[in-house]
């Protein structure tokens, strides 16, 4: 199969009806998760005899890096693939390698870290360069209580520790915290990843989805985090490292690394958002809150060449106006939304 030509103009980088470009595209191989986080894919809806896509409904790898180098052509430089859990998805190093050779790149992984110690090394080789891990608290019996599938802290930090020797580092660390559930627990977490090169990362309890049970009331917000981790830890605010960057990155005071702030539900971060996500079964979202997705996978498995592809994606994007936390409200949260295990985050 010819690969598609990766080369592009300004003609090539759609804008948005906000004027915002796309830069970053976000890859999930599989809509299964091992956890059973209340957050995510919670057990009491999904249940244990969920139904996961079929295997012939994903997307090949082949058909991935079709996309993400037609992607490419339209300005895309920051690809991460997500899942369900990624690690789970069979032979994916194959795609972490097929991918890396698409040209000025960053390549990252988002994963629960559950086959990190396995799976580290095979990744790195293949030409991965960072991964972010989710680990919400430090507190077994919270951290147990979160993913609800008794998964213990210990093998969380083995993971990290292996990635970080096979050279995906800096490795970052995303926590949601939620009030009255891990909360407490988030100056534990600063004072265990100060110092160690990584880069922790507190998130806003989001509104994904339709079945978190999401209230207002349970959201800390990063104002609320900055003020206790300054209290104990002191720390001064970093520029971003690039724009539409969706942290707001600090640093603390004494030198020993850096830490961020994810806030889309107190601070809206839509203005500067340049992501889309490619749904498991090859349907592409331009919003985490969207309520439905532009089939590729049809037309992929067609005979559409490259060049339609590319002009059906830049009209998506195109025609995008998404701006779901800045307009948050009561009709917006009952509206239906895909669920995060479905594209990832």
């Amino acid at each position: 199969m010819s690969l598609p030509n990766t080369s592009h103009d300004s003609q090539d980088q759609p804008l948005d009806r906000l004027g915002r470009p796309v830069r970053d595209l976000r890859i999930s191989v599989t809509d299964r998760c091992n956890f059973r986080c209340r957050y995510c894919m919670p057990r009491e809806v999904f249940g244990e005899e969920f139904k996961f896509l079929p295997r012939s409904e994903l997307l090949t790898f082949e058909e991935i890096h079709r996309l993400a180098a037609i992607f490419h052509r339209l300005g895309v430089r920051k690809l991460r693939i997500t899942g369900g859990e990624p690690l789970l998805r069979k032979d994916v190093d194959r795609l972490v390698a097929m991918l890396s050779r698409l040209p000025d790149v960053e390549l990252a992984l988002t994963t629960n870290a559950s086959r990190l110690v396995e799976m580290a090394p095979r990744l790195a080789a293949a030409g991965l360069r960072r991964v972010t891990v989710s680990l919400d608290s430090l507190d077994d019996v919270v951290f147990r209580r979160m993913n609800d599938v008794e998964f213990p802290v210990r093998r969380v930090l083995e993971g990290i520790e292996s990635a970080v020797a096979a050279g995906l580092a800096p490795v970052k660390i995303n926590a949601i915290v939620r009030r009255g559930i891990n909360d407490h627990t988030v100056i534990d977490l600063v004072r265990h990843f100060k110092g160690t090169g990584c880069i922790l990362r507190f998130i806003e309890f989001m509104d994904v989805g339709t079945t978190n049970r999401w209230r207002l009331d349970d959201v800390v917000p990063s104002a609320e985090l900055i003020e206790a981790v300054g209290a104990e830890f002191p720390i001064e605010p970093e520029a971003p490292n690039y724009p539409g960057e969706v942290a707001r990155r600090w640093r603390f005071a004494d030198g020993s690394g850096e830490i961020g702030f994810i806030s889309s539900v107190s601070q809206p971060f839509c203005g500067s958002c340049s992501r889309a996500r490619l749904s498991a079964d090859g349907r592409l979202y331009t919003c985490l809150f969207a309520a439905s997705g532009t089939d590729l996978r049809a037309p992929l498995r067609s005979a559409t060449d490259d060049d339609q592809l590319r002009e059906l994606i830049a009209g998506v994007w195109r025609d995008r106006e998404d701006r779901y936390s800045e307009i948050r409200s009561r009709a917006t949260r009952e509206s239906g939304r895909v669920e995060m295990s479905y594209i990832g985050g």
